[in-house]
């Protein structure tokens, strides 16, 4: 179902965030434990709260993490594990999620404090946006032609 992938590619994009505030010295800032909440705005115009938690596993190197996300709302829950590789200014990566057994790709660059992305999965498309300021993360993505029209989500360290 659309709305399904469109919160599992939302998945995908919190465990970026941390990435746009770790330009020179990679994503060692993501390292650990983050949770927050948001919404959810589907094509209807219903909105849903959204809570999540994520670990990440950064590499020696800074460079790429292994990420593990639940995240739920009143009408989903979805379980991802990510893989994600920074080269320069660009970011490139691979979700599995294993509720609906789903997967994608994910790329982009960084820009300052932001990212830009797309995802990608058979069945769906979106834009990401994202900042980070501190051990503050903000998430948005839009997402047309799906059940899932926006998702907005804040996440905290620790």
């Amino acid at each position: 179902m659309p709305s399904a992938v469109a919160l599992r590619a939302l998945a995908l994009l919190i465990l970026l965030p941390g990435a746009a505030g770790a330009q020179t010295s990679g994503f060692g800032i993501l390292s650990g434990s983050w949770s927050g909440s948001g919404s959810v705005t589907l094509a209807s115009g219903a909105v849903e709260r959204i809570r999540c938690q994520a670990t990440y596993e950064v590499a020696p190197s800074g460079n790429n993490f292994q990420q593990n996300l639940r995240c739920r709302s009143d009408s989903y829950d979805f379980n991802l594990r990510a893989s994600v590789v920074r080269s320069g200014d660009a970011v490139d990566g691979t979700w599995i999620e294993a509720v609906r057994n789903a997967n994608g790709r994910i790329s982009g660059r960084i820009s300052g404090n932001q990212i830009q992305a797309q995802i990608q999965g058979p069945a769906f498309a979106a834009n990401l946006n994202l900042a980070t300021q501190g051990d503050r993360q903000t998430v948005s993505i839009r997402s047309q032609g799906t059940e899932l029209s926006t998702v907005s989500i804040v996440l905290r360290r620790g």
